[in-house]
């Protein structure tokens, strides 16, 4: 009623089954870290296919070059059942006409001629890809001046912090205090409460405890405004990891084991100009520049790739449990996806939808 016509954070066929009743679209999800398509394909039958599509977001360098990206979705598809033909209709035709556009989608005169041809409709790995009729790639290799000049436009500095209004120092306000449960391979996250561990007045991490201190630090005007924390589910021994990759607000996110640490991992994000860092006390283990926006960056995928590779080694090395950290984290500073989340305004319970104190009593 409210205008949407799709939606695309289904996690149970429950509750996708409840948004085809209520008119959506349902667009069947999986990504890096939003790992959703496996547990939804039970919807996909004769009755429903005409309103399901898949689509991916956030997905990482390594799963594009390994996996692929819209081809990787059809392939599962097909491997957990789904008939071939059903499956390409959910990534081609169903999407474009939901989107509205009619030039293309299908294989048919007045079409816009963006086709691939692949060896086997089962495995459908492409192995030729036209855009507009031209042939631009032959077995995962785009061809010579296919993809055109690399354009680098210059685009201001993103990442503004006074860092004489930014302190990771935490007075404790409590024994106990609100904390993010993260849930593996999902965005949703758990709203706990535990109690907090305190030296001299101070709440620090208890990595022993897996209880890690988070913040985020708002990095667009230089405010020096700032969410305080805690993290379960990261799984740090020590150290830290800092992103300005931080859904949908993209202000600087950290957690660690020690104030230290955050401080180290924030500060060089930000001398990057945004982007992915590990760091351990004063060290800086690895780093993948984002200086566009703090979200992209200008180097080959392959480099970027290598970049992330070394990046989530060196996140593992300081004890992280989960595939790709970076990406939880960023999650972890979405407002809009249950339960509890944490931006610069401070902890937001998303069931309520409001801001909530951190600490209990």
């Amino acid at each position: 009623a409210a205008g949407p016509r799709s939606d695309h954070e289904c996690t149970t066929v429950a509750e996708a089954r409840e948004k085809l009743r209520a008119g959506l679209v349902v667009f069947l999800r999986q990504a890096t870290n939003a790992q959703n398509l496996r547990d939804l394909l039970p919807l996909v039958d004769a009755r429903t296919e005409r309103r399901l599509c898949l689509c991916t977001d956030d997905r990482q360098p390594a799963d594009l070059l390994d996996e692929g990206h819209m081809d990787a979705l059809v392939r599962l598809a097909i491997a957990e059942g789904v008939d071939p033909l059903i499956a390409i209709r959910l990534a081609t035709l169903n999407p474009a006409e939901h989107f509205g556009l009619a030039d293309r989608g299908a294989i048919a005169p007045g079409r816009r001629a963006d086709l691939l041809a692949c060896h086997d409709l089962r495995d459908l790995r492409p192995h030729l890809v036209w855009h507009g009729g031209r042939l631009v790639a032959r077995d995962g290799a785009l061809l010579a001046g296919a993809g055109g000049a690399r354009q680098r436009p210059p685009l201001p500095a993103s990442v503004r912090i006074d860092w004489e209004r930014v302190s990771f120092h935490l007075s404790a306000g409590g024994a106990r205090a609100r904390v993010l449960g993260l849930v593996p391979d999902q965005l949703v996250t758990h709203h706990l409460v535990e109690e907090v561990t305190v030296r001299d007045g101070v709440a620090v991490a208890d990595p022993a405890r897996d209880m890690l201190q988070m913040a985020v630090v708002e990095r667009h005007h230089g405010s020096g405004r700032m969410g305080h924390g805690f993290v379960r589910g990261l799984g740090l021994r020590r150290g830290a990891l800092a992103s300005t990759v931080a859904h949908d607000h993209h202000n600087l996110v950290v957690a660690g084991a020690d104030e230290l640490s955050m401080a180290t991992a924030a500060r060089r994000a930000a001398a990057l100009g945004g982007g992915l860092v590990a760091a351990a006390g004063e060290t800086v283990l690895a780093e993948v520049p984002l200086p566009y926006a703090g979200l992209m960056s200008d180097r080959p995928i392959e480099e970027v790739r290598r970049q992330l590779d070394g990046a989530l080694a060196a996140a593992h090395q300081l004890g992280a449990v989960l595939h790709d950290p970076f990406m939880a984290l960023s999650f972890a500073a979405l407002e809009v996806i249950p339960s509890l989340k944490l931006t610069d305004r401070g902890l937001v319970d998303v069931d309520r939808f409001e801001l909530v104190p951190l600490w209990i009593d």
